[in-house]
C-alpha cells in the first residue's frame, strides 16, 4: 500500500462527500486507502459512508474523542507507506495526490510535508509557522494583533514564499503527509502517533516540533494543491467553547515544551479571559 489517507469527520457530511469523491477521483500509479474516523456526528454522516462509499474503513465513534486521539485510531490501522492525515473539508485534485507523492520519494529527508493550500478564491492559503514562543502566544492571547496587525508577523512567517519548497518549522494539518520509513528511522516507532493531551488544535505543531528533537525534517513543497474551505467543522462550535479548547491546548503546549514561568503566566491570563467570556 503507497498512501494511507486518514479523515476526521464531525458534522461534516456534505464536505465530506465531496472530499471522498475527489480522492477516490485521483489519477496515478499507486494504492490508497481510506479510513474516516467519525467522531460521533448526528448528521447522517456513518450512514453515508456505509452506503455510499463502502471501500472506506470506517471507525465510528460512540462520542468526541477530539482530533489527535481520532487520527491514532486510525493510524494504529494504516497500511501505507506514507500516511496523509487530511481535514474533510478538503478538496484535492485529481493530480494532487500523485505529485505529492512523488515530490516525497525524491525528497526522502522530509519526514513532514505540506502541500500547497488555496481557498475557494485562489488565494494561497498562508499555513507555514514558526514555532510559538511565548511573546507571540502571549500577543494572540489578549487580541493585540487586532490594533497592531504587525505584531505576529514573524510567527506567522509573513514573507514567506508559497512558491518555492523549503524545510519550515511547522505546517497546518489540513493537509499533513507523514512519511512512515523516515519516521520509523528517526524514532524507532513503527507507527506515528499524535500527542493525545491535545483535544484540538496544536497537536501538528507538538508532532512537527517532536520530529525535529528525533533529527527529522518538516517541509512545504508548491507541488500538488488541495481546495481548503478551512474549518468547517469548527464553525459549528461556539465561541466560549472554542476559547476553551484552545487555552486548553495551547497550555499544554508551554507546560509540554517551554519554561515553567512561561507556563504559568499564560496560565494566569487564560484564566481571567476564560472568566470574562
Amino acid at each position: 500500500m503507497n498512501l494511507s489517507v486518514v479523515i476526521v469527520s464531525w458534522q461534516v457530511k456534505e464536505k465530506l462527500r465531496e472530499n471522498l469523491c475527489a480522492l477516490f477521483n485521483s489519477q496515478g500509479d499507486f494504492k490508497l486507502e481510506v479510513l474516516v474516523v467519525d467522531n460521533n456526528s448526528n448528521d447522517g454522516t456513518v450512514e453515508m459512508l456505509r452506503n455510499e462509499f463502502p471501500a472506506v474503513k470506517l471507525i465510528a465513534n460512540s462520542e468526541n474523542r477530539g482530533f489527535a486521539a481520532a487520527n491514532n485510531q486510525a493510524l494504529k490501522l494504516a497500511q501505507g507507506e506514507y500516511l496523509l492525515l487530511l481535514n474533510p473539508d478538503m478538496l484535492v485534485r485529481t493530480n494532487t495526490l500523485a505529485e505529492v507523492l512523488s515530490w516525497a520519494k525524491n525528497n526522502p529527508q522530509a519526514t513532514v510535508i505540506g502541500c500547497k493550500l488555496e481557498n475557494e478564491q485562489g488565494e494561497i492559503v498562508k499555513q507555514v509557522r514558526r514555532f510559538p514562543d511565548f511573546f507571540d502566544q502571549l500577543a494572540v492571547t489578549l487580541k493585540w494583533p487586532h490594533l497592531f496587525p504587525g505584531i505576529i508577523n514573524k510567527y506567522l512567517c509573513s514573507d514567506f514564499d508559497y512558491s518555492q519548497p523549503a524545510k519550515v518549522d511547522s505546517i497546518r494539518g489540513a493537509f499533513f503527509l507523514i512519511n512512515r520509513e523516515n519516521y520509523k528511522k528517526i524514532s524507532g516507532q513503527e507507527i506515528p502517533l499524535l500527542d493525545e493531551r491535545y483535544f484540538i488544535w496544536f497537536e501538528e505543531v507538538d508532532f512537527c516540533r517532536e520530529v525535529y528533537k528525533l533529527g527529522g525534517e518538516v517541509w512545504y513543497t508548491p507541488v500538488g494543491a488541495c481546495l481548503d474551505y478551512v474549518g468547517q467543522s469548527f464553525k459549528q462550535v461556539k465561541r466560549g467553547q472554542a476559547q476553551k479548547y484552545f487555552s486548553d491546548s495551547m497550555l499544554k503546549y508551554f507546560q509540554k515544551w517551554e519554561a515553567t514561568w512561561k507556563f504559568k503566566i499564560l496560565k494566569f491570563i487564560w484564566k481571567i479571559i476564560l472568566l470574562i467570556l
